[in-house]
């Protein structure tokens, strides 16, 4: 899946590697596409167990996309309770979307939502308003 906009990856501050935004991003731009393994939700869970750093989307109660052998830069999106971007899943298909105008070098990030960490993995986003879990 193309990129929408240039993104660049590098570490980050939040976890491990990040993506960051390589030119402005207007709001509600479409920032780039996530692909990766279809699999069952029973499969991602099991994958997810004692697992810190995991690349599952669920895309419908039943199936899931494992990006951890992905190509898609958008694989390395952190996680943040004060989020600029968020991720929409539209037949299947993984894109994500601008919140509000991102600069040029911010790190884009999204809220994860309920995760596979079932609130045992320490938020590290840094948000005045983090819930301190995912």
């Amino acid at each position: 899946m193309n990129q929408a906009v240039a993104v660049n990856l590098r570490r980050s501050r939040i976890d491990g590697f990040g993506v960051f935004a390589a030119e402005a991003i207007a709001a509600e731009a479409c920032i780039g596409g996530l692909t990766g393994e279809a699999i069952t939700v029973a499969e991602a869970r099991r994958r997810a167990e004692g697992r810190q750093r995991l690349m599952l989307v669920e895309i419908s109660p039943s199936r899931a996309i494992d990006a951890t052998r992905s190509d898609d830069a958008m694989r390395f999106t952190n996680h943040s309770c004060a989020p600029n971007a968020r991720i929409q899943v539209e037949q299947g298909d993984i894109r994500f979307f601008a919140l509000r105008e991102i600069a040029l070098g911010e790190e884009i990030t999204v809220d994860y939502g309920l995760t596979h960490h079932q609130g045992r993995l320490q938020c590290r986003c840094g948000a005045d308003n983090c819930q301190g879990q995912l």
